[in-house]
């Protein structure tokens, strides 16, 4: 087991105001954690400080045992996978699913003129079996579904076969069927003892996949509580977190909030 990020007193700033403040953070190889807050708690940020986009404007912010401000952040990035929402726009609607999958080896969005070794082709292969993929291989990236795009992000963020696995909002404006295919197939990736160490944000507790070992909850720019997640995400700590009363259960492996009277 190793320390996969490292954050003492890690501050971002946009206008002069923190966005995060004063962060102290730590996550280790073999833990997967979920972040939690209201919008404009600064759960994005907070993650891509971790994905290496951006650097804390005061504290210290080590990244697989490299420290911000005095590395080379583009050899870094190419250990951490990251799935967003905005990769999506950026890969060809005419790439092929397979494709998309596999130019993550040189760290670009759009095929043209790499070689790919024949060991590369059968891993973009497997990660698409993975991910329930493998029956649009030959599909363009831009006749999937919502749900499939996701998923071929996902993939893609795996493909180089990462240290440190980040997920921001992976099920958000997915409908149910697909929403629940994808925490399925999240939950059991996140499972597997040999998965990189992973951090996924959502703002639904409904949303986190089963295999999620630790919580972290950010308000207003800070940690308001972060440790294992049975003892993090409680109907007290999130009702006070985000302002109302909030009754949390657990059940058959996944959470649920409702508004308590």
């Amino acid at each position: 087991m190793s320390r996969v990020l490292d954050f003492n007193n890690v501050t971002v700033l946009r206008d002069k105001k923190p966005i995060i403040n004063n962060i102290d953070w730590q996550v280790e190889s073999d833990q997967r954690w979920v972040i939690i807050g209201a919008n404009g708690a600064g759960k994005t940020t907070l993650l891509r400080v971790a994905a290496a986009q951006i650097q804390p404007s005061s504290g210290t912010a080590k990244v697989l045992g490299q420290t911000l401000g005095e590395v080379n952040v583009f050899e870094l990035r190419t250990r951490i996978g990251f799935a967003s929402n905005a990769l999506s726009s950026h890969i060809p609607n005419s790439e092929t699913v397979l494709n998309s999958v596999m130019t993550a080896s040189y760290a670009v969005t759009g095929r043209w003129n790499e070689q790919y070794d024949d060991i590369d082709v059968r891993r973009a292969h497997r990660v698409l079996n993975e991910w329930h993929l493998a029956e649009y291989a030959d599909r363009a990236f831009g006749t999937l579904s919502d749900g499939e795009r996701k998923r071929a992000q996902i993939a893609r963020s795996v493909m180089p076969d990462p240290e440190l696995l980040l997920l921001d909002e992976p099920v958000a404006s997915l409908d149910l069927a697909a929403r629940e295919q994808t925490i399925s197939v999240i939950g059991a990736y996140a499972s597997e003892p040999a998965a990189p160490a992973m951090v996924m944000v959502t703002h639904h507790l409904e949303e986190i996949p089963a295999g999620f070992t630790h919580a972290i909850v950010l308000s207003q720019g800070q940690v308001y509580a972060a440790g294992e997640i049975r003892s993090t995400l409680t109907s007290d700590k999130l009702s006070e977190a985000f302002g109302i009363r909030l009754a949390v259960d657990f059940t058959d492996g996944r959470y649920r909030a409702r508004f308590s009277h």
